[in-house]
């Protein structure tokens, strides 16, 4: 078939992939230039209308330029419904991303998956060449930085039927293809909601938690492929990475320090908390302040633990770390440290204002406490 430059298809595939060590199911998404038979290739944890639209925003960034068309068939995240008259009418982002682009969307017919056979052809070229042995990879990113570069070293190859490489067929498809705009779209779902009783905002059957004090409140949220963003009014409130299980809970235990400080009581029975992998120095803090304070060792504890509102787990753990290495088990003391940490100044600890400080006690001597050490004969 003739294909003219500058239009493209699209189309997501799926494959068994290895990321963090699990072994689960990649929906990779498939762009496909058909006149030059250029390519790019995305891989995410679900084909959703967001991962659609983040994969034409990567592949648009990778060619540095927008195709004139691209065809499609007729996944549900892009098409809301098919008119009497076989109009589409089209998802609230995708149309939205169209806009942005200035891009003139196709369809093939509904179940013909040939009326775009290059890019199902490229589906499962990729399957074959990038999916095969299972690919094993960190994380997300690592995989499709991987994924990116094998479709650039692609370009070098020259495929049946032709003299050119892809590398050199592409420039008349870049050609034709229309400039980027000045900013790229933002890939992400949009959606309302209210903070519950427990401090938790539902998105997509999954429920993330946000900060106390906007207990009640009503919240917006965006889902993100890889995060979800929440806010109340014109503020972000939290972030979290994106869950693609159904009906899970997903806790930032820093939300709900403030409650349990003032119930101290729930510290170890806190459903937010229990599953908290914190370095074993903390542990090590919070038996020496229980020890020297009691029970307010406990809340003063806590009160360490809301630093992280403020300050990154690194920087935290270094200053307790130092705080125990001075035995200057205390919260202002540690607080004095973190500043220290992030400040790059040495710390300053004052006997008088961190009470907690262990005091040495130096005795003096005199003369007559050494006979002890000196015989009678001698004497």
């Amino acid at each position: 078939m003739h294909h003219e430059p500058g239009h493209a298809q699209a189309d997501f595939g799926e494959a068994l992939v290895v990321i963090g060590g699990i072994e689960q199911k990649a929906h990779f998404f498939a762009l496909d230039l058909p006149h030059s038979d250029a390519s790019y290739i995305r891989a995410y944890p679900a084909a959703t209308a967001e991962g659609w639209v983040d994969g034409h925003v990567h592949a648009f960034a990778f060619f540095g330029r927008v195709p004139l068309s691209v065809l499609y068939d007729n996944d549900r995240c892009l098409v809301a419904r098919i008119l009497p008259d076989g109009t589409r009418k089209r998802a609230r982002l995708f149309s939205g991303f169209l806009s942005h682009y200035v891009i003139r969307d196709r369809y093939g017919r509904p179940g013909r998956g040939n009326d775009k056979g290059s890019v199902e052809g490229l589906v499962g070229w990729a399957r074959r060449n990038f999916m095969v042995p299972l690919p094993r990879f960190a994380s997300w990113e690592d995989f499709n930085a991987w994924l990116e570069e094998q479709c650039r070293k692609r370009q070098a190859d020259i495929l049946r039927g032709h003299s050119e490489t892809i590398r050199q067929r592409l420039q008349r498809d870049l050609q034709a293809m229309a400039e980027l705009p000045p900013a790229p779209f933002e890939a992400c779902d949009q959606a309302s909601g209210q903070v519950s009783s427990q401090s938790l905002v539902r998105y997509q059957t999954n429920d993330y938690s946000v900060p106390v004090a906007y207990g009640y409140r009503d919240a917006w949220v965006r889902g993100y492929v890889d995060q979800v963003v929440i806010g109340c009014g014109g503020e972000i409130i939290a972030r979290h990475p994106r869950c693609y299980d159904r009906e899970d809970v997903v806790f930032n235990p820093v939300h709900y320090l403030p409650l349990i400080e003032q119930k101290i009581g729930a510290l170890d029975q806190a459903a937010p908390l229990t599953e908290w992998d914190l370095p074993a120095e903390f542990q090590t803090l919070r038996r020496l302040m229980e020890a020297r304070m009691i029970k307010a060792g406990r809340r003063e504890y806590v009160q360490v633990l809301r630093l992280l509102e403020s300050f990154g787990m690194e920087d935290l753990h270094v200053a307790v770390e130092n705080a125990l290495r001075m035995g200057a088990v205390g919260f202002d003391a540690i607080k004095h440290l973190v500043l220290c940490q992030v400040e790059k100044r040495p710390p300053k600890l004052d006997l008088n204002v961190y009470p907690y400080l262990p005091r040495a006690t130096v005795g003096k001597t005199a003369a007559a406490s050494y006979l002890c050490l000196v015989s009678r004969d001698a004497a």
